[in-house]
């Protein structure tokens, strides 16, 4: 199990294992970022494996840390390590850093910090150690030690620099993507970059995905392949698709090189469909489960925080394998039928037998009548041979319907959608990206 409280000092040199008991390397540092009103977020940690490379060890793959060593999932990215704007690393940058006690006592010195693990699985820095002036003129003397909450004291400033992207961020730290978003499009060119460039790879994709789609391919530009690749694997598969089909084809082909291999798949699936069909619009990662899967299985699937509310209104149910493309589709189960029978029924047997899916060359004006016509939030999507290769949720067709420019109409400014003489599904709009995506063509 993981210790309570875990000091950072101590973490450095210790041995880091995989779910086997191998050695993988040694804790060099801790990163952290930056919140408002809040200590730190502790994002993960540096560590170096064999032939002194430093790689990065996200949080989430953490399974324990304590008793001299850190236990991970086995999964880790050994590209080379590369510190992002608003990571700090604890060892290397907070300790022996300068602070202002808030109370007026004086100032002190961050000699270590404790880490702790919250309520909600997220590890944060606790407490800070803090030695203080000495109060002796005796050569010999050393000022006495606190522990110190993060909100009792004030980091000094250095060289009256002006506030940093971090600090920024920091105050951005509890806005939702879409309002981060145009927080962000309201800043100069520059400062949009820098601050773009200091966002974690996860935030930077939920807020892309929220941004229109010539800021997103002008933030994009700016960032290095490696990072840009990152970003792009932490984007859902349809908004990583879009934005990749409106770049130029060398640099489209790069990124995907460069992407994990199961995302760029995905991603190179999508890219291949008929910008105006079902498989155009669809996303290749719904919640998927066997027929033998319980009602209690399945709401603990749907219960993952980062799964969208769309995707978590119905399970999917097939034969193996269950990844898209997966075996033959046998129907779905909904959120609200789920609740309504105990944890150890099976969804075999909850079948929504009306809802029938759609074929991945199905039209966009088709599967928009039936997701109308049936008040549904999602809809499942086969191939010729009765697989399941994704679903397309309420949020992909209102993307396809809304003209490009949606984002930017002021508030009482209704976008302009229909002409009067056109039926509700034959939109009128400027190139959209899918459109673009079809003049690009699928990668090879």
């Amino acid at each position: 199990m993981s210790a309570t409280r875990v000091f950072v000092a101590r973490l450095a040199g210790c041995a880091v294992f995989d779910p086997v008991g191998d050695r993988v390397g040694k804790v060099r540092d801790v990163l952290v970022v930056y919140r408002r009103n809040q200590s730190p977020r502790v994002i993960g940690f540096v560590v170096e494996v064999p032939g002194k490379r430093r790689i990065f060890l996200s949080i989430g793959r953490v399974t324990s840390i304590g008793s001299g060593q850190i236990l991970t999932t086995g999964l880790i990215n050994i590209r080379r390590f590369e510190q992002r704007g608003g990571e700090v690393r604890v060892i290397a940058e907070l300790l022996g850093r300068s602070v202002t006690l808030n109370d007026g006592s004086g100032k002190g010195t961050i000699e270590d910090v404790a880490i702790r693990k919250d309520p909600r699985g997220d590890w944060e820095v606790n407490e800070v150690f803090l030695r203080l002036p000495k109060t002796s003129s005796s050569p010999f003397a050393k000022g006495h030690t606190v522990f110190s909450p993060w909100s009792a004291f004030t980091e000094d400033s250095r060289n009256n620099e002006p506030q940093s992207a971090s600090h920024l961020l920091a105050a951005y730290e509890d806005l939702l993507p879409a309002d981060l978003a145009n927080a962000l499009l309201d800043l100069p060119d520059e400062r949009r970059h820098e601050v773009a460039g200091e966002l974690s790879d996860e935030r930077l994709a939920d807020v892309l995905e929220e941004m229109p789609e010539s800021e997103q391919v002008e933030i994009l530009e700016h960032l290095e392949d490696d990072r840009a690749a990152d970003v792009l694997d932490q984007m859902q598969p349809d908004d990583a698709a879009d934005l990749i089909a409106q770049l130029s084809e060398e640099r489209g082909e790069a990124l995907l090189d460069l992407m994990e291999p199961e995302e760029a798949e995905d991603v190179r699936m999508l890219l291949a469909y008929a910008p105006d069909t079902a498989g155009g619009l669809m996303t290749t990662e719904p919640v998927i489960a066997s027929a033998s899967t319980t009602v209690a299985e399945a709401l603990a699937l749907i219960r993952r925080q980062e799964l969208a509310p769309a995707l978590g209104a119905a399970v999917c149910v097939t034969l193996p394998p269950y990844e898209p493309p997966t075996g033959r589709f046998l129907g779905v189960v909904h959120f609200q039928q789920m609740l309504r029978f105990p944890p150890m029924e099976r969804l075999g047997t909850l079948l929504d037998q009306k809802l029938e899916p759609v074929l991945s060359g199905t039209s966009a004006a088709e599967v928009s009548r039936i997701l109308a016509s049936y008040d549904l939030v999602s809809l499942p999507v086969v191939d010729d041979n009765h697989r399941l290769v994704g679903v397309v949720t309420v949020d992909d067709v209102l993307d396809y319907l809304l003209p490009d420019d949606w984002r930017s109409h002021d508030e009482g400014e209704p976008a302009k959608l229909l002409r009067a003489d056109t039926s509700p599904l034959e939109v009128i709009g400027t190139e959209s990206a899918n459109e673009r995506r079809q003049s690009h063509g699928p990668s090879k």
